[in-house]
């Protein structure tokens, strides 16, 4: 028996569970009461304006444009920047009025992260966007992997309306109905920012240090 096994075996002991004597195979147990609300009847320009406000409070740009206008958009958004890391299976249009120099990463074929710390920004799409927290979840197909998103300093998602739920339990739900429950995911609530031990506020330690979402059809 390992230690892990020995560990888990004095937890289920302790709780009053049948010991499995090292077995991993899962036990029983009680159902867990799910009460809470699990859907919220809302409206799709209800729930913009919703996400907006949390966004906007957590310190993220956020611009609602028509689809036709993403490329200028992000263009704009990018400025001057000479090399940006995208998702392979992207929609590429989005960066096709960019100057900078644009990079694919995938699974398959990972950009280093010395290159991702060198490119000026990151675009990507999204899977699931939640109004009443202004949380982002990164999953699945246009949100590439997880280092791509944590690396640069600059992240742009690009969001469409349809994506837009209310509250947590629908946006698991999205996950759930897409199968990507087991998938790596990436939970985004404006830029990255951390308070030290004195409370001093500070930006860029876990993440991007600015986020723009850019809310389209």
């Amino acid at each position: 028996m390992t230690a892990k096994h020995a560990i888990l075996d004095r937890l289920a002991s302790a709780l009053g569970r049948p010991v499995t004597e090292g077995s991993t195979e899962p036990v029983s147990t009680e159902a867990i009461p799910r009460d809470y609300r699990v859907s919220a009847e809302t409206g799709e320009a209800e729930r913009i304006e919703l996400l907006t406000d949390r966004l906007l409070d957590y310190d993220a740009g956020v611009y609602e444009v028509p689809a036709e206008q993403v490329p200028k958009k992000v263009a704009e958004l990018l400025g001057d920047a000479s090399s940006i890391v995208v998702p392979h299976d992207l929609d590429f249009g989005w960066t096709e009025k960019t100057g900078a120099e644009v990079l694919k990463d995938s699974g398959d074929e990972p950009l280093s992260i010395d290159t991702l710390d060198s490119v000026d920004a990151v675009v990507t799409g999204a899977t699931v966007a939640i109004a009443d927290t202004g949380t982002i979840c990164l999953a699945g197909e246009r949100t590439g992997r997880r280092a791509i998103t944590l690396v640069p300093d600059h992240h742009i998602i690009v969001l469409q309306k349809k994506d837009v739920c209310t509250i947590v339990p629908e946006g698991i739900g999205v996950l759930e109905e897409r199968g990507l429950t087991t998938t790596p995911q990436t939970w985004v609530s404006g830029p990255s920012a951390s308070v030290d031990i004195e409370f001093q506020r500070v930006a860029g330690v876990h993440g991007p240090r600015t986020l723009d979402v850019i809310i389209t059809d």
